[in-house]
């Protein structure tokens, strides 16, 4: 119930709404001046009025003020704000940034965050450590440590809530994720270090501490557009600079060489050879190729429409979305083989659904699993990775070889703003910055042109052509 105290010719109003994560009590206060023309019967009446109401508001969520704390609001921020407007895969990694958000400045009261709060927090990321999705390695011989301790890897998983999986990845020698190792040293009561160790324990990078910044900038902005706050404390710190890396790409020899493996595998390779065709092809991102459905070729004007991503996490598996921006949304050219190569394709889906009877899934998805149900993301990337490795590849990824289309394009002298259109980029900005090491090769061949232009080179060399 609302605690009223009469304070000269005011009332503050407190309702306490229980306790924090740091144990400390949440109280709410607003402050009630009644109008002079009120009696005091009136002003009575009203006061409890409002106190009533002021309860109602703050049990409800629905009064915030500066005195809030940072994880309180973040809370609200993700209910009301970030779950309607936000696609899945960026509210996921706001969701996994909290954890150390919270430890940092998850106590902090809105009115009370300053920039040198944040400023600590951006250092603190840069440490040595803070990453925890580093693996981790047994520093002893664990066949002979479980042997010591008297334990079976499936006694050792079941008092430490591990997966025996995992216990017997140590026993090989192999590695374990931060959670797994810090679980079983402290069953074991043994000191992490003296258990385990990581061969390449790396600090977040800048462009990862970058993302940091952008979503506490999101949550205070949301704060001062609410009128929760007047100010966004995020306006007045610099996060640490990032330099953009060079885009990976594949070569024209390169690339003869990956298609010269990719046309030699057998026939159950097919439709993996012909995802990464498509890739190199058009430059689609590896969610737009898995959220492809025949609806969206055009056999006859050879064509692609790009209407979806299909995308995976863990709470929610394999998913469909809407394309990373409205751009995205686009037609594409495609290569008369590429057509061909998809028409062929279904052909063999469809001798596949009959092979399957009644455990075949009809997505209509162009690139399937097995049995017709949508393709995880990951599989291909995987396939991909394991070919680069096997047949001793240049070293790229799968999204290298959109890459490879955007560079390939650029470098024949198609305009970056048709480009731009291909790849489904905001803008030809964008394409500009990502390939600026292509881009400023061919400036620099339109300065030979225009040298020789100038020089009176070229018209010597079409007088001479045409006799």
């Amino acid at each position: 119930m609302a605690q009223i105290k009469k304070r000269g010719d005011t009332y503050t109003i407190m309702v306490s709404l229980g306790y924090d994560n740091m144990g400390k009590q949440i109280r709410k206060y607003m402050t009630y001046k009644p109008e002079k023309s009120l009696t005091p019967k009136q002003i009575e009446k009203e006061v409890q009025r409002q106190a009533v109401l002021f309860e109602d508001k703050c049990k409800k969520g629905l009064y915030l003020d500066g005195n809030i704390a940072f994880s309180e609001f973040a809370e609200k921020w993700f209910a009301d704000y970030a779950e309607k407007q936000l696609k899945a895969q960026t509210l996921a990694r706001y969701r996994s940034f909290m954890k150390r958000v919270n430890a940092a400045i998850g106590h902090i009261k809105l009115d009370k965050l300053q920039p040198h709060h944040l400023t600590e927090f951006y250092n603190n990321l840069k440490e040595d450590g803070v990453r925890k999705d580093v693996k981790y390695k047994s520093a002893v011989d664990f066949k002979k440590f479980l042997l010591d301790k008297n334990l079976t890897q499936e006694k050792l998983s079941k008092e430490t809530g591990v997966s025996v999986f995992s216990v017997h990845s140590l026993v090989k020698g192999n590695n374990i994720n931060y959670d797994t190792a810090l679980k079983i040293s402290e069953c074991l009561k043994i000191d992490f270090s003296k258990l385990f160790f990581s061969e390449n324990n790396k600090t977040l990078s800048d462009k990862t501490i970058h993302h940091y910044h952008a979503f506490i900038s999101s949550v205070l902005s949301t704060a001062v557009l609410w009128q929760v706050i007047l100010t966004n404390p995020c306006e007045r710190v610099k996060p640490p600079k990032f330099t953009r890396k060079e885009a990976k790409y594949l070569d024209e020899d390169e690339l003869a060489q990956v298609l010269t493996v990719i046309n030699s595998l057998p026939d159950d390779e097919n439709q993996n050879c012909l995802m990464i065709k498509v890739l190199l092809s058009t430059g689609l991102r590896r969610g737009e190729l898995c959220g492809l459905k025949y609806d969206d070729i055009d056999f006859e004007n050879r064509t692609i429409s790009v209407n979806r991503n299909l995308l995976y996490l863990p709470d929610k598996g394999i998913f469909e979305n809407t394309p990373k921006t409205e751009s995205s949304i686009r037609v594409i050219p495609a290569s008369p083989y590429i057509i061909q190569s998809i028409k062929e394709h279904k052909i063999l889906q469809k001798q596949r659904k009959i092979e399957c009877g009644d455990k075949w899934n009809d997505t209509e998805y162009i690139f399937t699993a097995w049995n017709g149900s949508p393709l995880h993301p990951d599989t291909i990337s995987g396939w991909f990775r394991k070919l680069v490795k096997k047949y001793d590849l240049p070293n790229v990824s799968i999204h290298s070889l959109r890459h490879t289309a955007a560079t390939i394009l650029l470098m024949k002298g198609l305009p970056a703003r048709v480009v731009a259109e291909l790849l489904g980029h905001v803008n030809e900005i964008t394409t500009a910055t990502i390939y600026s090491h292509v881009l400023k090769s061919v400036y620099d061949k339109a300065a030979d042109i225009m040298d020789d232009v100038m020089s009176g080179k070229q018209n010597r060399q079409d007088k001479k052509k045409h006799g």
